[in-house]
């Protein structure tokens, strides 16, 4: 059973850090896309950034650039996101995802990930 477990979330002030990481069970983990979304009460869930199966490209959504990083390492099945200088509109649940298609780019669309963590709490006081 594929299970896409995330963990780091928690309470920061603003301007702090926290780092996001999401251990995937897919037997082929570096086939896969992986990427970041993010839901706050009442609103969409958004795309915040993703990695290509290759590690290759990065693409990050314009209100996290230059703040967030998402990295990878194949070698322990998991996805990590750096967030820096955070802001009180950065709160919300986030969640990992897995593309199962091998883009060039990482796509932005809810619709194109098949596999989707449970999500962890990111909290910022302002």
């Amino acid at each position: 059973q594929v299970q896409l477990v995330e963990s780091g979330g928690g309470l920061v002030q603003a301007g702090g850090s926290l780092r996001l990481s999401c251990e995937a069970s897919l037997p082929d983990f570096s086939d896969y896309g992986m990427a970041w979304f993010r839901q706050a009460p009442g609103k969409n869930r958004e795309f915040v950034a993703g990695v290509t199966w290759s590690g290759g490209s990065t693409y990050y959504a314009d209100s996290v650039k230059g703040r967030f990083i998402i990295s990878r390492d194949n070698a322990k099945n998991t996805v990590y996101l750096q967030m820096n200088s955070l802001k009180p509109e950065d709160a919300a649940v986030y969640y990992c995802a897995a593309d199962r298609s091998r883009t060039i780019l990482p796509s932005t669309s809810v619709n194109a990930y098949y596999y989707w963590g449970q999500g962890t709490q990111v909290t910022v006081s302002s």
